[in-house]
C-alpha cells in the first residue's frame, strides 16, 4: 500500500516543478510481469490532489476503488462486498521526495523510496509512465493517458462511499 501511495504522488508530478501541480487526473494501464513472464494488466482512472489525496479506480479486470488519504488507505472491493481500511503510520511529504527525483537524461527521472527505484518518464512536461520492481520481484509499469492537471475539483471526490452492507476489515 505504501508503494501505491508513493505512485499516486508520483503521478501528481506531471511537471518537473511539482510545486505548480495541485491536482492530477489520468487514465492508466498498469502491467505487472512476474518472474515466469506472465502478465496481468489493469485499466482504470486516477485522480490525485495535494497534499496526499488520491483515488485509483480500477475498472478491468476487476472493479475496485483505492482511496489514499493523509492517515489511511481505504480499498473498496464491490465483487467481494468488502472494504479494507489500513492506517498509514506516518504522514510523509512525498511531494518533496518526488521533487528531488534525479534527472537521468532528457525525459527520464529516478526516484528512490524505501530502497525501491522508480523510473519516471516525462514527455512534453507530462508524466507518461512509472516503472519499478515491486517487493515480489514483479516488473510493474504504469502508463498514463489523457492527463489533466490543476482542474477544479471537489474534496468529496476523495471521500469513500462505503455501502452499509459491506464487511469492513481494519488493519
Amino acid at each position: 500500500m505504501k508503494k501505491l501511495l508513493f505512485l499516486t504522488l508520483l503521478a501528481v508530478s506531471s511537471y518537473a516543478n511539482i510545486s505548480d501541480i495541485k491536482y492530477f487526473e489520468a487514465d492508466f494501464t498498469q502491467s505487472i510481469v512476474d518472474d515466469q513472464n506472465k502478465t496481468i494488466t489493469y485499466l482504470g482512472h486516477v485522480r490525485a490532489a495535494k497534499p496526499q489525496y488520491a483515488l485509483w479506480e480500477y475498472k478491468t479486470p476487476i472493479d475496485k476503488q483505492v482511496y489514499i488519504l493523509p492517515s489511511k488507505i481505504v480499498v473498496i472491493e464491490p465483487e467481494l462486498e468488502q472494504v479494507i481500511i489500513k492506517r498509514i503510520a506516518s504522514n510523509f511529504d512525498f511531494f518533496t521526495l518526488i521533487k528531488n527525483a534525479k534527472k537521468i537524461n532528457k525525459d527520464n527521472y529516478l526516484a528512490i523510496f524505501n530502497n525501491t527505484k522508480y523510473y519516471i518518464k516525462l514527455e512534453k512536461g507530462m508524466i507518461q509512465s512509472i516503472s519499478y520492481l515491486d517487493e515480489f520481484e514483479n516488473n510493474v509499469k504504469i502508463l498514463f493517458a489523457s492527463q489533466m492537471k490543476n482542474l477544479k475539483y471537489k474534496k468529496e471526490v476523495f471521500t469513500p462511499n462505503i455501502p452499509i452492507e459491506y464487511d469492513i476489515i481494519s488493519e
